[in-house]
């Protein structure tokens, strides 16, 4: 859906987190938080330029695209290609797993939860931070959509819509962090 755009303007997207380190660091924060100490079987779902996974220790990504995945290389993690609904992972073969701000680029977010509880081990962790659709950033990219180069791509969720998919897909609901337009939700494989 949105692949082109991350792919053409990589460096672009991986300048955010520059020059909004303060929310960068809040969201991250707030995923290490719900997030079970990585171990060598964690991967970040859309690790897209290795700016979560590298932090908190993730050793291995799934990326689509290959300028992103050559700057998560650069960070220390191990780059598989593939997408989120098709993951090119063995069946419970990890045992945790991170995608932020992923859900709202994905042509088919229950496909891509399912192939999550696929690869997840039993018991295994699901930590999902997600832009609000009803939060203040989502509403502003919305007003704004013509004007951003990557959100005006997304399509914004809310709480619930990610409650119910996660439901739907064999997961359950450990913890929910909603604060400011962004949710970060621990779920378990059932």
């Amino acid at each position: 859906m949105a692949g082109d755009v991350f792919e053409r303007f990589a460096a672009e997207y991986d300048r955010w987190f520059k020059e909004h380190r303060a929310e960068y660091c809040a969201e991250l924060a707030r995923v290490r938080r719900l997030l079970p100490c990585p171990d060598s079987r964690a991967v970040e779902v859309g690790v897209g330029s290795g700016r979560f996974a590298a932090p908190l220790g993730i050793p291995l990504g799934i990326e689509p695209s290959c300028a992103l995945g050559r700057m998560a290389r650069e960070r220390g993690v191990g780059v598989i290609r593939g997408r989120a609904e098709f993951l090119p992972l063995r069946d419970g073969s990890c045992s945790s797993a991170l995608m932020v701000t992923v859900i709202c680029f994905l042509d088919e977010p229950a496909r891509a939860f399912t192939e999550i509880h696929r690869i997840l081990a039993p018991g295994g962790t699901l930590v999902l931070g997600f832009l609000e659709r009803e939060g203040v950033v989502a509403r502003r990219y919305l007003h704004e959509k013509d004007q951003h180069r990557f959100l005006s791509r997304a399509r914004f969720y809310s709480a619930g819509e990610i409650r119910d998919l996660l439901g739907r897909t064999g997961f359950s609901l450990t913890e929910v962090d909603a604060r400011a337009g962004f949710t970060v939700i621990a779920a378990q494989k059932n």
